[in-house]
């Protein structure tokens, strides 16, 4: 990804430098250029086209956005509520991410979820073990919350 990256970057000044005028706008052009041909010859490089990938950070970006005013949304009703009714509990919840990177979004993005923290990873990196502050709606929700999760950090990390 770095080298299409500034391939891109390369042939926008090289547009920019044909055309003999250093503007912002025939840097831009460029640039739009440089997109083109580099979607044209995608093929040659082992590595996706970079433009997906970021659509796939974005995607992941604005799903953790989401999911914050939620849980922060949830905090508040469970703070004002006056009278406390939790029934906490600790559960697993296994996973099929790989490497440290994908665990550690998971597990940083599942403690979003409120009422849950991550207290534990197994060794073998599979399992999850959680604690929920209401135990029912916190599971269900962990559940949910991790399949999004795991399907938009698969879409980051294995292209």
């Amino acid at each position: 990804m770095p080298v299409q990256v500034l391939l891109n970057i390369f042939i926008a000044y090289l547009w920019m430098f044909l055309l003999e005028e250093m503007s912002i706008l025939n840097f831009i052009s460029g640039y739009f250029v440089g997109l083109f041909i580099l979607m044209c010859i995608r093929r040659f490089f082992k590595k996706p086209f970079y433009l997906f990938t970021l659509a796939a950070v974005g995607k992941l970006f604005i799903l953790f956005i989401h999911e914050l005013n939620i849980s922060a949304m949830m905090v508040m009703k469970h703070v004002l509520r006056p009278k406390i009714d939790v029934k906490p509990g600790i559960f697993k919840v296994e996973t099929d991410l790989e490497g440290d990177l994908e665990i550690t979004l998971l597990s940083l993005l599942i403690c979003l979820t409120p009422g849950s923290v991550i207290m534990e990873v197994s060794p073998d990196s599979k399992v999850l073990y959680i604690h929920g502050l209401n135990m029912p709606e916190s599971k269900d929700s962990v559940l949910k919350s991790k399949s999004v999760f795991e399907k938009a950090i698969k879409d980051v990390t294995r292209k």
